[in-house]
């Protein structure tokens, strides 16, 4: 990318990654793009594999902020990010989703009146507990351009007194489920879990247990992993669902239940952090999928796999309907019901979320703002 580049692209997480792959891949002016990584997911298993497997351009500027409190990360982030947009000519910011990295590049690029788009605005979940909810309700009101995934977060801006620069794009997360699920496929895992017994190396925890079925999960919400007790609760519950769980296991979550001594039941099998190809071909052939992601939801959802939520609230209301999405917080009573529930009976209907041309529709504004 060219040292020229006006548009900035802040990331910092592995949502954030894949979209940010999505809009790249339809850019008609790549040398006005650069990514700046803040660092926020340091770990490769979060971090690099992506870049790698959805061929996303090398970061032109990586702050390297990871780790610390919600306070000490955007603080740290926020004077590191206004000295790169200082040093741009007549820059253009881009930021995506509610991590912290999302509301400190809003911040920054709000004080110094520089251009902010964000993608995946207009989402609620109404719970300001969750610090994705204040990160992602700060930026819409503090951004020049909203780029909506559905037409409820338009309406939901409209409420909230927000309707110059909203645009309902659809969902670039949709894009690449489209585009990625034939390479998810092709994988060695995807292979062998297809019924391929040639499929060439696999990671040491597959074996034939997976061909009988198996749920997928992922735990890593300080809700549910910072105090003891909802941890081993919800750990327990895994165990006492009489079938074989695979947890790719979040850095935060392996050292919270080394913190806290919670120990693993046997049915669970915990693997390290996936890249984006591994997981969707793990998440297309789960039974179930179990997680506190806002990502993931959706992720089960395109793929035609019910979910159950370990959480009270969602930000992606329509994946409820029909019984694709069941919201269980941490109440393992309701866990279990879920994951015993018969199958929708309706198909998933996802075409509030666009016709997987969210990308380039996005890049369209974008890009505009930047023509010469």
């Amino acid at each position: 990318m060219s040292d020229a580049a006006r548009t900035l692209h802040i990331v910092g997480a592995r949502p954030q990654f894949v979209k940010v792959a999505a809009l790249l891949r339809a850019a008609r002016h790549p040398e006005r793009h650069s990514i700046v990584h803040t660092g926020q997911h340091y770990d490769a298993g979060l971090s690099s594999v992506f870049f790698d497997e959805l061929g996303i351009p090398a970061p032109h500027t990586h702050l390297g902020i990871g780790g610390g409190t919600h306070a000490e990360q955007t603080g740290a982030m926020l004077p590191a990010l206004e000295a790169r947009l200082r040093e741009t000519a007549d820059p253009v910011v881009v930021v995506y989703g509610d991590t912290n990295s999302t509301l400190a590049g809003a911040l920054a690029a709000a004080k110094l009146h520089v251009p902010l788009v964000h993608v995946e605005a207009g989402l609620r979940s109404f719970d300001k507990r969750m610090p994705e909810e204040i990160n992602r309700v700060v930026t819409d009101h503090v951004s020049d351009h909203l780029l909506c995934p559905t037409p409820s977060a338009v309406e939901q801006l409209a409420r909230e007194g927000i309707t110059r620069g909203v645009h309902w794009v659809g969902d670039v997360m949709l894009d690449i489920a489209r585009a990625e699920a034939e390479r998810a496929c092709a994988t060695p895992l995807g292979r062998f879990l297809a019924g391929d017994d040639a499929a060439g190396p696999l990671p040491d925890f597959l074996g034939p247990a997976l061909r009988g079925g198996y749920l997928l999960a992922t735990i890593h919400r300080a809700g549910n992993t910072d105090d003891a007790a909802t941890l081993a609760r919800l750990v327990g519950a895994l165990g006492d669902l009489g079938r074989t769980v695979v947890w790719p296991l979040h850095p935060r979550t392996r050292h919270a239940m080394v913190r806290l001594g919670v120990g693993l039941p046997p049915n669970v099998l915990t693997v390290e952090p996936l890249g984006y190809l591994a997981f969707a071909a793990l998440l297309r052939h789960a039974d179930l999928v179990l997680t506190d992601s806002g990502g993931v939801q959706k992720e089960a959802w395109f793929a035609g796999r019910r979910c159950v939520t370990l959480r009270d609230t969602t930000e992606w209301t329509e994946t409820l309907l029909h019984g694709w999405n069941t919201l269980v917080g941490d109440d393992v009573d309701a866990l279990r019901a879920a994951v015993a529930a018969p199958p929708p009976a309706s198909p998933p209907d996802f075409s509030a979320y666009g016709d997987a041309r969210a990308a380039e529709r996005c890049m369209g504004i974008i890009e505009g703002l930047t023509a010469p």
